[in-house]
């Protein structure tokens, strides 16, 4: 079992959310408890190695993990979600 913490970028794009896509990532989040056994995880390359994505629709979840922790850096739209 993980601990599951949002970084406040995090929280405030979650509580911004339709909801029905809120309940989505809250199930994303709830999966990610369990990790490692979480499937469709993905692990990101380039600039954003070390970190992993876990999608629901057209909606992406960034995390990277710090000991026992996940920590969800970025929830958003798929559409640009790469950039910055």
């Amino acid at each position: 079992m993980a601990i599951v913490k949002l970084t406040l970028g995090a929280a405030r794009s979650l509580e911004e959310l339709p909801n029905v896509i809120h309940r989505r990532v809250m199930a994303v989040i709830a999966q990610l408890e369990r990790w490692p056994e979480v499937s469709g995880a993905k692990p990101l390359q380039g600039k954003l190695a070390g970190h992993y994505r876990k999608r629901t629709g057209d909606y992406r979840v960034q995390f990277r993990m710090e000991g026992q922790t996940v920590l969800i850096e970025r929830i958003g739209h798929r559409d640009g979600f790469y950039e910055d």
